[in-house]
Protein backbone atom coordinates (compact mmCIF):
# COMPACT_ATOMS: atom_id res chain seq x y z
CA UNK A 1 0.00 0.00 0.00
CA UNK A 2 1.41 3.84 -1.22
CA UNK A 3 1.40 6.14 1.50
CA UNK A 4 -1.86 7.92 0.31
CA UNK A 5 -3.69 4.36 -0.29
CA UNK A 6 -5.65 4.81 2.25
CA UNK A 7 -9.08 6.97 2.85
CA UNK A 8 -8.01 9.61 5.22
CA UNK A 9 -10.32 10.35 8.51
CA UNK A 10 -11.11 13.54 9.89
CA UNK A 11 -8.58 16.36 9.70
CA UNK A 12 -10.55 18.57 12.36
CA UNK A 13 -10.88 18.55 15.91
CA UNK A 14 -14.58 20.40 15.68
CA UNK A 15 -16.00 17.27 13.53
CA UNK A 16 -15.83 14.95 16.37
CA UNK A 17 -18.91 14.80 18.77
CA UNK A 18 -16.96 15.21 21.74
CA UNK A 19 -15.66 18.47 20.78
CA UNK A 20 -13.13 19.54 23.14
CA UNK A 21 -10.28 18.82 21.48
CA UNK A 22 -7.16 20.95 20.82
CA UNK A 23 -6.08 22.45 17.32
CA UNK A 24 -3.75 20.37 15.73
CA UNK A 25 0.03 21.43 16.22
CA UNK A 26 1.81 23.63 13.48
CA UNK A 27 4.35 21.27 12.93
CA UNK A 28 4.01 17.85 13.53
CA UNK A 29 7.62 16.73 13.46
CA UNK A 30 8.59 19.27 16.18
CA UNK A 31 9.63 17.13 19.36
CA UNK A 32 8.35 18.98 22.65
CA UNK A 33 11.59 18.87 25.00
CA UNK A 34 8.96 19.27 27.69
CA UNK A 35 6.86 15.94 27.12
CA UNK A 36 11.12 13.68 25.57
CA UNK A 37 13.80 13.18 27.30
CA UNK A 38 17.05 15.30 26.98
CA UNK A 39 19.05 13.63 24.27
CA UNK A 40 15.87 12.97 22.17
CA UNK A 41 16.03 14.67 18.84
CA UNK A 42 15.34 14.55 15.38
CA UNK A 43 17.62 15.52 12.27
CA UNK A 44 17.56 17.24 9.29
CA UNK A 45 16.41 13.90 7.07
CA UNK A 46 13.76 13.61 9.60
CA UNK A 47 15.08 10.62 11.88
CA UNK A 48 14.47 10.92 15.22
CA UNK A 49 17.31 9.61 17.40
CA UNK A 50 18.18 9.09 21.14
CA UNK A 51 21.29 8.68 23.41
CA UNK A 52 23.01 9.50 19.58
CA UNK A 53 21.38 6.22 17.70
CA UNK A 54 18.33 7.08 15.40
CA UNK A 55 15.33 4.77 16.75
CA UNK A 56 14.95 3.00 13.24
CA UNK A 57 18.40 1.37 14.06
CA UNK A 58 17.00 0.41 17.66
CA UNK A 59 13.74 -1.27 15.90
CA UNK A 60 15.55 -3.02 13.45
CA UNK A 61 18.17 -4.32 16.18
CA UNK A 62 15.66 -4.81 19.64
CA UNK A 63 12.26 -5.09 17.56
CA UNK A 64 9.28 -3.06 18.80
CA UNK A 65 7.23 -2.93 20.74
CA UNK A 66 10.17 -1.48 23.04
CA UNK A 67 11.17 0.74 26.19
CA UNK A 68 13.98 3.24 25.42
CA UNK A 69 15.15 4.64 28.35
CA UNK A 70 17.58 7.90 28.10
CA UNK A 71 20.33 6.74 30.88
CA UNK A 72 21.80 10.13 30.79
CA UNK A 73 18.50 11.90 31.71
CA UNK A 74 17.67 9.59 34.15
CA UNK A 75 21.16 10.56 36.03
CA UNK A 76 20.36 13.91 35.35
CA UNK A 77 17.13 13.77 36.96
CA UNK A 78 18.73 11.90 39.98
CA UNK A 79 21.18 14.36 40.28
CA UNK A 80 18.41 17.27 40.06
CA UNK A 81 16.67 16.25 42.55
CA UNK A 82 19.36 15.16 45.53
CA UNK A 83 21.07 18.49 44.75
CA UNK A 84 17.31 20.25 44.93
CA UNK A 85 16.86 18.64 48.79
CA UNK A 86 20.66 18.90 49.89
CA UNK A 87 22.32 16.92 52.57
CA UNK A 88 19.98 17.72 55.24
CA UNK A 89 17.23 15.94 53.69
CA UNK A 90 16.59 11.97 52.14
CA UNK A 91 15.43 11.69 48.65
CA UNK A 92 14.16 8.04 48.18
CA UNK A 93 13.67 6.91 44.94
CA UNK A 94 10.11 4.94 44.85
CA UNK A 95 10.90 1.95 42.53
CA UNK A 96 7.35 1.28 42.11
CA UNK A 97 7.66 3.20 39.29
CA UNK A 98 10.42 0.75 37.58
CA UNK A 99 13.56 -1.00 39.28
CA UNK A 100 15.67 -3.38 37.68
CA UNK A 101 19.35 -4.25 39.00
CA UNK A 102 20.79 -1.62 36.55
CA UNK A 103 18.64 1.15 37.73
CA UNK A 104 19.53 0.42 41.22
CA UNK A 105 23.06 0.89 40.59
CA UNK A 106 22.20 4.27 39.08
CA UNK A 107 20.39 5.34 41.97
CA UNK A 108 23.28 4.36 44.61
CA UNK A 109 25.93 5.66 41.74
CA UNK A 110 24.35 8.99 42.13
CA UNK A 111 23.62 9.25 45.89
CA UNK A 112 20.12 8.37 46.22
CA UNK A 113 18.27 6.08 48.27
CA UNK A 114 15.43 3.89 47.18
CA UNK A 115 11.95 2.97 48.91
CA UNK A 116 10.57 -0.51 48.29
CA UNK A 117 6.59 -2.08 48.21
CA UNK A 118 7.12 -5.74 48.35
CA UNK A 119 9.52 -8.60 48.38
CA UNK A 120 10.28 -8.67 44.93
CA UNK A 121 11.61 -5.15 44.91
CA UNK A 122 13.19 -5.71 48.07
CA UNK A 123 15.51 -8.63 46.64
CA UNK A 124 16.20 -6.94 43.29
CA UNK A 125 17.36 -4.04 45.53
CA UNK A 126 19.48 -6.51 47.12
CA UNK A 127 21.13 -8.01 44.75
CA UNK A 128 22.14 -4.95 42.41
CA UNK A 129 23.75 -4.12 45.76
CA UNK A 130 22.14 -0.60 47.26
CA UNK A 131 23.38 -1.04 51.17
CA UNK A 132 20.39 -2.00 52.70
CA UNK A 133 20.17 1.23 55.47
CA UNK A 134 19.53 3.20 52.36
CA UNK A 135 16.18 1.48 51.43
CA UNK A 136 12.80 2.26 52.92
CA UNK A 137 9.91 -0.87 53.09
CA UNK A 138 6.75 0.19 52.16
CA UNK A 139 3.57 -1.73 51.78
CA UNK A 140 -0.20 -1.85 53.29
CA UNK A 141 0.16 -5.74 53.77
CA UNK A 142 3.33 -6.90 54.15
CA UNK A 143 3.61 -10.73 54.74
CA UNK A 144 5.59 -12.32 57.84
CA UNK A 145 7.87 -13.23 55.55
CA UNK A 146 8.64 -9.99 53.83
CA UNK A 147 9.17 -8.12 57.07
CA UNK A 148 11.71 -10.82 57.96
CA UNK A 149 13.79 -10.58 55.36
CA UNK A 150 13.86 -6.68 55.52
CA UNK A 151 14.70 -7.02 59.55
CA UNK A 152 17.21 -9.50 58.95
CA UNK A 153 18.83 -7.35 56.06
CA UNK A 154 18.80 -4.01 58.27
CA UNK A 155 16.84 -1.51 56.06
CA UNK A 156 16.92 1.76 57.07
CA UNK A 157 13.01 1.94 57.56
CA UNK A 158 9.77 0.08 57.60
CA UNK A 159 6.83 2.44 57.22
CA UNK A 160 3.95 0.88 59.49
CA UNK A 161 0.68 0.61 57.92
CA UNK A 162 -1.76 -0.69 60.22
CA UNK A 163 -2.16 -1.52 64.03
CA UNK A 164 -1.60 -5.25 63.35
CA UNK A 165 1.65 -4.39 61.61
CA UNK A 166 3.15 -2.44 64.42
CA UNK A 167 2.45 -5.44 66.70
CA UNK A 168 3.89 -7.54 63.77
CA UNK A 169 7.07 -5.69 62.66
CA UNK A 170 8.06 -5.72 66.63
CA UNK A 171 7.59 -8.59 66.68
CA UNK A 172 9.64 -10.28 64.29
CA UNK A 173 12.66 -7.51 65.42
CA UNK A 174 12.36 -8.93 68.96
CA UNK A 175 12.76 -12.64 67.54
CA UNK A 176 16.19 -11.75 65.70
CA UNK A 177 17.36 -9.67 68.35
CA UNK A 178 17.36 -6.51 66.34
CA UNK A 179 15.79 -2.85 66.65
CA UNK A 180 13.93 -1.62 63.92
CA UNK A 181 13.24 1.85 62.85
CA UNK A 182 10.27 3.12 61.59
CA UNK A 183 8.06 5.45 60.29
CA UNK A 184 4.02 5.81 60.89
CA UNK A 185 2.12 6.41 57.67
CA UNK A 186 -0.93 8.46 58.40
CA UNK A 187 -3.52 9.53 56.19
CA UNK A 188 -4.30 13.29 56.73
CA UNK A 189 -7.86 13.99 55.15
CA UNK A 190 -6.14 15.37 52.11
CA UNK A 191 -8.26 15.28 48.49
CA UNK A 192 -5.23 15.53 46.09
CA UNK A 193 -6.36 16.96 42.91
CA UNK A 194 -5.61 13.50 40.99
CA UNK A 195 -7.65 10.33 39.60
CA UNK A 196 -9.44 8.67 42.23
CA UNK A 197 -7.63 5.89 42.12
CA UNK A 198 -4.06 7.67 42.56
CA UNK A 199 -5.25 9.43 45.71
CA UNK A 200 -3.87 8.05 48.95
CA UNK A 201 -4.31 10.71 51.61
CA UNK A 202 -8.01 10.93 51.59
CA UNK A 203 -9.50 8.65 55.05
CA UNK A 204 -11.96 5.98 52.61
CA UNK A 205 -8.80 4.33 51.06
CA UNK A 206 -6.88 1.12 52.24
CA UNK A 207 -3.03 2.95 53.35
CA UNK A 208 -2.27 4.29 56.14
CA UNK A 209 -3.60 5.05 60.05
CA UNK A 210 -6.15 7.88 59.67
CA UNK A 211 -5.17 11.37 62.22
CA UNK A 212 -8.90 11.52 62.46
CA UNK A 213 -10.56 10.25 65.57
CA UNK A 214 -6.84 10.30 67.23
CA UNK A 215 -6.32 6.83 65.44
CA UNK A 216 -2.39 7.80 64.83
CA UNK A 217 -2.12 9.01 67.91
CA UNK A 218 -2.99 5.61 69.15
CA UNK A 219 -0.31 4.22 66.63
CA UNK A 220 2.54 6.33 67.94
CA UNK A 221 1.55 5.26 71.58
CA UNK A 222 1.55 1.61 70.66
CA UNK A 223 4.56 1.69 69.02
CA UNK A 224 6.73 3.78 71.62
CA UNK A 225 5.68 0.85 73.82
CA UNK A 226 7.58 -2.12 71.80
CA UNK A 227 11.21 -2.45 72.71
CA UNK A 228 11.35 -3.84 68.97
CA UNK A 229 10.69 -0.44 67.20
CA UNK A 230 12.63 3.01 67.44
CA UNK A 231 9.83 5.17 66.19
CA UNK A 232 11.91 7.84 63.94
CA UNK A 233 9.02 9.82 62.48
CA UNK A 234 6.05 10.39 60.75
CA UNK A 235 5.29 9.43 56.95
CA UNK A 236 2.28 11.01 54.62
CA UNK A 237 1.71 10.57 51.17
CA UNK A 238 -1.04 12.35 49.25
CA UNK A 239 -1.12 10.78 45.59
CA UNK A 240 -0.13 11.24 42.57
CA UNK A 241 0.86 12.77 39.32
CA UNK A 242 -0.10 15.95 41.31
CA UNK A 243 1.24 19.54 40.04
CA UNK A 244 -0.48 21.28 42.89
CA UNK A 245 1.14 22.19 46.11
CA UNK A 246 -1.58 23.04 48.39
CA UNK A 247 -2.16 19.45 49.59
CA UNK A 248 1.41 19.70 50.40
CA UNK A 249 0.81 22.69 52.50
CA UNK A 250 -2.63 21.19 54.35
CA UNK A 251 -0.66 17.71 54.54
CA UNK A 252 2.35 19.26 56.63
CA UNK A 253 0.49 21.80 58.49
CA UNK A 254 -1.22 18.04 59.66
CA UNK A 255 2.33 16.04 60.44
CA UNK A 256 3.33 18.74 62.28
CA UNK A 257 0.55 18.93 64.69
CA UNK A 258 0.39 15.38 64.93
CA UNK A 259 4.71 15.79 65.83
CA UNK A 260 3.69 18.73 68.64
CA UNK A 261 1.17 16.53 69.99
CA UNK A 262 3.69 13.76 70.63
CA UNK A 263 5.84 16.13 71.63
CA UNK A 264 2.84 17.31 74.30
CA UNK A 265 1.98 13.65 75.59
CA UNK A 266 5.38 11.70 75.39
CA UNK A 267 8.03 14.46 75.99
CA UNK A 268 9.90 12.91 73.05
CA UNK A 269 10.31 15.35 68.91
CA UNK A 270 10.25 12.65 66.46
CA UNK A 271 13.19 13.64 64.13
CA UNK A 272 11.93 12.97 60.67
CA UNK A 273 9.11 13.62 58.32
CA UNK A 274 8.44 11.61 55.16
CA UNK A 275 6.48 13.53 52.53
CA UNK A 276 6.17 10.91 50.02
CA UNK A 277 6.30 11.67 46.30
CA UNK A 278 3.14 11.72 43.99
CA UNK A 279 4.55 15.03 41.98
CA UNK A 280 3.70 15.03 37.98
CA UNK A 281 5.69 14.95 35.34
CA UNK A 282 4.45 16.50 31.24
CA UNK A 283 2.44 13.92 29.41
CA UNK A 284 1.37 16.28 27.11
CA UNK A 285 2.49 20.04 26.17
CA UNK A 286 -0.48 21.56 28.47
CA UNK A 287 0.99 19.77 32.03
CA UNK A 288 3.63 22.40 33.38
CA UNK A 289 5.28 20.44 36.13
CA UNK A 290 7.54 22.11 38.91
CA UNK A 291 11.34 21.59 38.97
CA UNK A 292 13.05 20.05 41.84
CA UNK A 293 14.46 23.20 43.36
CA UNK A 294 10.94 24.40 43.10
CA UNK A 295 10.18 21.88 45.15
CA UNK A 296 12.47 21.57 47.60
CA UNK A 297 12.12 25.31 48.06
CA UNK A 298 8.61 25.12 48.66
CA UNK A 299 8.39 21.39 51.06
CA UNK A 300 11.47 23.24 52.99
CA UNK A 301 9.45 26.44 53.70
CA UNK A 302 6.05 24.90 54.52
CA UNK A 303 7.56 22.34 56.79
CA UNK A 304 9.52 25.04 58.69
CA UNK A 305 6.61 27.71 58.64
CA UNK A 306 4.59 25.06 60.55
CA UNK A 307 7.19 24.07 63.15
CA UNK A 308 8.09 27.29 63.92
CA UNK A 309 4.20 27.59 63.91
CA UNK A 310 4.09 24.87 66.69
CA UNK A 311 7.41 25.85 68.45
CA UNK A 312 9.66 22.09 66.94
CA UNK A 313 12.21 21.83 65.87
CA UNK A 314 12.49 21.20 62.13
CA UNK A 315 12.86 17.66 61.47
CA UNK A 316 14.48 16.24 58.58
CA UNK A 317 12.68 15.73 54.95
CA UNK A 318 12.01 12.93 53.04
CA UNK A 319 10.61 12.59 49.82
CA UNK A 320 9.86 10.02 47.38
CA UNK A 321 10.02 10.97 43.62
CA UNK A 322 9.33 7.65 41.25
CA UNK A 323 7.61 9.37 38.48
CA UNK A 324 8.92 12.30 38.09
CA UNK A 325 12.56 10.70 38.31
CA UNK A 326 12.00 7.99 35.64
CA UNK A 327 8.82 8.78 33.98
CA UNK A 328 10.23 11.65 30.79
CA UNK A 329 13.38 9.42 30.57
CA UNK A 330 11.83 6.79 28.49
CA UNK A 331 9.29 5.99 25.30
CA UNK A 332 7.99 3.37 23.75
CA UNK A 333 8.90 2.30 20.21
CA UNK A 334 5.65 1.18 18.25
CA UNK A 335 5.61 -0.73 14.81
CA UNK A 336 2.09 0.68 12.82
CA UNK A 337 0.37 -2.63 11.76
CA UNK A 338 -2.90 -1.45 10.51
CA UNK A 339 -4.55 1.89 9.64
CA UNK A 340 -8.51 2.36 9.72
CA UNK A 341 -10.49 5.54 9.26
CA UNK A 342 -14.05 5.45 10.35
CA UNK A 343 -15.91 8.29 8.00
CA UNK A 344 -16.84 11.11 10.21
CA UNK A 345 -15.71 9.83 13.56
CA UNK A 346 -11.99 9.21 13.94
CA UNK A 347 -9.11 7.24 12.31
CA UNK A 348 -7.86 4.06 14.60
CA UNK A 349 -4.02 3.10 14.13
CA UNK A 350 -3.11 0.02 15.92
CA UNK A 351 0.24 -1.11 17.00
CA UNK A 352 2.48 -3.79 17.75
CA UNK A 353 1.38 -3.33 21.68
CA UNK A 354 -0.94 -1.61 24.00
CA UNK A 355 -2.43 -2.44 27.11
CA UNK A 356 0.30 -5.10 28.11
CA UNK A 357 3.03 -2.73 27.74
CA UNK A 358 0.43 0.23 28.92
CA UNK A 359 -2.60 -0.17 31.08
CA UNK A 360 -2.15 3.56 32.39
CA UNK A 361 -4.91 4.81 29.70
CA UNK A 362 -7.36 1.89 29.96
CA UNK A 363 -6.64 2.02 34.01
CA UNK A 364 -6.86 5.90 34.52
CA UNK A 365 -7.89 7.68 31.70
CA UNK A 366 -4.31 8.65 31.30
CA UNK A 367 -3.29 10.85 28.77
CA UNK A 368 -0.22 10.64 26.33
CA UNK A 369 1.35 12.04 23.24
CA UNK A 370 2.63 10.37 20.33
CA UNK A 371 5.02 10.80 17.58
CA UNK A 372 5.81 9.54 13.79
CA UNK A 373 9.65 9.39 14.23
CA UNK A 374 10.83 7.19 11.63
CA UNK A 375 10.48 9.95 8.75
CA UNK A 376 9.59 13.33 8.38
CA UNK A 377 6.17 14.10 6.91
CA UNK A 378 4.59 17.20 5.79
CA UNK A 379 0.88 15.74 5.25
CA UNK A 380 -1.70 17.69 7.11
CA UNK A 381 -2.55 16.52 10.51
CA UNK A 382 -5.44 13.90 11.20
CA UNK A 383 -6.44 12.89 14.30
CA UNK A 384 -6.38 9.71 15.49
CA UNK A 385 -6.82 7.25 18.48
CA UNK A 386 -4.08 4.98 18.93
CA UNK A 387 -4.83 1.42 19.77
CA UNK A 388 -3.09 -1.94 20.59
CA UNK A 389 -3.71 -5.23 19.33
CA UNK A 390 -5.27 -7.09 22.04
CA UNK A 391 -8.88 -8.24 22.45
CA UNK A 392 -10.28 -5.13 24.12
CA UNK A 393 -12.39 -2.15 22.90
CA UNK A 394 -10.39 -0.69 25.57
CA UNK A 395 -7.05 -1.17 24.69
CA UNK A 396 -5.98 2.81 24.12
CA UNK A 397 -2.42 3.44 24.03
CA UNK A 398 -3.26 7.23 22.93
CA UNK A 399 -6.93 8.51 23.31
CA UNK A 400 -6.82 11.24 20.65
CA UNK A 401 -3.60 12.54 19.29
CA UNK A 402 -2.49 13.99 15.73
CA UNK A 403 -0.40 12.20 13.36
CA UNK A 404 0.72 12.64 9.67
CA UNK A 405 -2.48 11.72 7.37
CA UNK A 406 -0.31 9.57 5.63
CA UNK A 407 0.81 7.63 8.32
CA UNK A 408 0.84 3.83 7.13
CA UNK A 409 1.68 0.50 8.04
CA UNK A 410 5.10 -0.02 8.68
CA UNK A 411 6.11 3.12 10.05
CA UNK A 412 7.47 3.57 13.57
CA UNK A 413 5.39 5.91 16.44
CA UNK A 414 6.52 6.83 19.79
CA UNK A 415 4.92 7.57 22.76
CA UNK A 416 7.00 9.12 25.64
CA UNK A 417 7.31 9.65 28.96
CA UNK A 418 6.75 6.00 29.22
CA UNK A 419 9.07 5.50 32.10
CA UNK A 420 6.92 5.23 35.07
CA UNK A 421 4.55 2.43 35.46
CA UNK A 422 4.59 1.35 32.08
CA UNK A 423 6.82 -1.73 32.30
CA UNK A 424 6.14 -2.06 35.95
CA UNK A 425 2.54 -2.61 35.03
CA UNK A 426 3.21 -4.94 32.22
CA UNK A 427 1.31 -8.13 31.77
CA UNK A 428 0.76 -10.78 29.78
CA UNK A 429 -2.49 -10.44 28.50
CA UNK A 430 -3.40 -12.36 25.18
CA UNK A 431 -0.09 -13.93 26.19
CA UNK A 432 1.72 -11.04 25.14
CA UNK A 433 5.41 -11.03 25.46
CA UNK A 434 6.36 -7.98 27.44
CA UNK A 435 9.08 -5.90 25.78
CA UNK A 436 12.37 -5.38 26.68
CA UNK A 437 13.88 -2.05 28.20
CA UNK A 438 16.72 -0.60 26.09
CA UNK A 439 19.21 1.45 28.22
CA UNK A 440 20.44 4.30 25.40
CA UNK A 441 23.79 6.19 26.47
CA UNK A 442 26.36 7.91 24.37
CA UNK A 443 26.19 6.25 21.03
CA UNK A 444 25.37 2.83 22.66
CA UNK A 445 22.39 0.58 23.72
CA UNK A 446 22.36 -2.14 25.67
CA UNK A 447 19.22 -4.00 27.47
CA UNK A 448 18.86 -3.84 30.82
CA UNK A 449 15.46 -6.17 30.84
CA UNK A 450 15.23 -8.63 28.15
CA UNK A 451 12.54 -9.20 25.80
CA UNK A 452 9.84 -12.11 27.44
CA UNK A 453 10.29 -15.42 24.98
CA UNK A 454 7.42 -17.64 24.25
CA UNK A 455 9.40 -20.46 25.93
CA UNK A 456 9.66 -18.37 29.00
CA UNK A 457 5.63 -18.77 28.82
CA UNK A 458 5.35 -21.88 28.44
CA UNK A 459 7.82 -22.11 31.39
CA UNK A 460 5.69 -21.10 34.58
CA UNK A 461 2.82 -23.68 32.56
CA UNK A 462 3.45 -26.63 34.29
CA UNK A 463 -0.10 -28.75 33.36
Amino acid sequence: MSRSAHPAGPRHADVLPEGHYAAPPTDLNALDPKVWSQTVDRDAEGGVSVGGIEVARLAEEFGTPAYFLDEADFRARCAAWRDAFGPDADVFYAGKAFLSRAVVRWLHEEGLNLDVCSGGELATALAAGMPADRIAFHGNNKTEEEIERAVASGVGRIVLDSFQEIVRVAHVADRLGKRQRVQIRVTVGVEAHTHEFIATAHEDQKFGIALAGGQAAEAVRRALKLDGLELIGIHSHIGSQIFDMAGFEVAARRVVGLLAEVRDEHGIELPEIDLGGGLGIAYTSDDDPREPHEIAKSLSEIVTRECEAAALRTPRISVEPGRAIVGPTAFTLYTVGTVKPLEGLRTYVSVDGGMSDNIRTALYDAEYTVALVSRRSDAEPMLVRVVGKHCESGDIVVKDAFLPSDIAPGDLIAVPATGAYCRSMASNYNHALRPPVVAVRDGEARVIVRRETEEDLLRLDVG
